[in-house]
């Protein structure tokens, strides 16, 4: 596609498509998906002008970065921009270990993915959390030696609050801080969004369908390993009380000849000039839907509507299970 609409990752980052594509559901985190079908979506996307590809080393243990990596083999390196997330340790059975972002572990996670992805230099690096155990400026500090070696290009961020990402800043420069943002999940309001513009740092929004809550269809049976198995948002009567938000939401994207899923994305990128939505998508026909939502222009009445149906903290459930959320430094007041 061409014109593809682009925005800026803050002051320092680069310019990037105004959506990006996560690939964290080709790993196995949201049940089975294909792989052929995956390097599929990637190379669609890309070739319909997302150039903010999004991944992390700990998903599928390195699965998503080989994936990522095959489809890179078939394009321009120079026309993707990789954001990739490290920290998260897993074991071989897929438990989950704690975060550690010492510079020392920093640059043996860099050399790997550097390997796996095939390449010779990551665009956006980011801690995944907060390591409570290692200070961030040792964290940025660290990432900032890599930045001057050429392995990466520009430092963001993911699920920081405040006083986090002021620490940060003040030891580089953050392209961008990566944390959910959508309708169902407005906490970055309260402060976080504020303090990234006061800095001149983009956001880039996970999480904006809500895991597949906001879309034509979402089930209720989830495999065990399935992240919204244990989600609380996903859990019997919260459940059917967000699906009532969504069914809400639905009769007005009907109204305007929209799937609900490209309401919800439109909205996203109605929010501001930096803020770059990142869609979690599997497949061809996803990229299509989420293009699509590029071109549409709420007007206000639309975007009052929206308001009406999904106030400020009208979705039931947490977004992270207990003992995530306890992870999650953006959760702290």
């Amino acid at each position: 596609m061409t014109n593809f609409p682009t925005r800026q990752l803050g002051r320092t980052g680069p310019v990037v498509s105004a959506i990006g594509l996560g690939c964290m559901g080709m790993s196995g985190m949201y049940g089975p998906a294909d792989d052929d079908e995956s390097v599929a979506t990637i190379k669609s996307a890309v070739e319909a002008g997302i150039t903010l590809i999004d991944t992390g080393d700990f998903y599928g243990s390195g699965h998503n970065e080989l994936l990522v990596g095959r489809a890179l083999r078939d394009l321009s390196r120079d026309a993707v921009e990789l954001s990739v997330k490290f920290g998260a340790r897993r074991g071989p059975a897929g438990e989950w270990g704690g975060n550690d972002t010492r510079p020392e572990a920093m640059r043996n996670f860099l050399a790997y993915s550097l390997t796996r992805l095939g390449t010779d230099r990551i665009d956006i690096y980011r801690p995944a959390r907060l390591d409570p155990a290692v200070p961030i400026e040792d964290t940025i500090g660290a990432i900032a030696e890599q930045v001057q070696a050429g392995y990466v290009r520009h430092i963001g961020l993911s699920e920081v609050g405040v006083d986090t990402i002021r620490r940060a800043a003040a030891v580089h420069p953050i392209a961008d801080l990566q944390i959910e943002y959508s309708l169902l999940s407005r906490g970055i309001e309260d402060g976080i969004l504020d303090t990234c513009r006061e800095l001149g740092i983009a956001i880039t929004a996970y999480g904006v369908l809500s895991r597949g809550l906001i879309s034509d269809s979402i089930g209720t049976d989830f495999a065990e390993n399935d992240f919204r198995a244990h989600s609380p948002r996903f859990q019997a009567d919260n459940l059917t009380h967000n699906r009532n938000l969504v069914t809400q939401l639905r009769t007005l994207a009907d109204r305007h000849g929209l799937t609900v899923a490209q309401l919800a994305i439109a909205w996203a990128y109605s929010r501001g000039e930096d803020i770059i939505a990142v869609i979690g998508m599997r497949k061809r026909t996803r990229v299509t839907e989420a293009v699509a939502a590029i071109a549409v222009e709420l007007s206000a009445d639309a975007l009052a509507e929206i308001e009406r149906i999904i106030p400020v903290g009208a979705a039931a459930g947490d977004r992270y299970a207990p003992a995530q959320l306890a992870q999650l430094d953006s959760e702290r007041r």
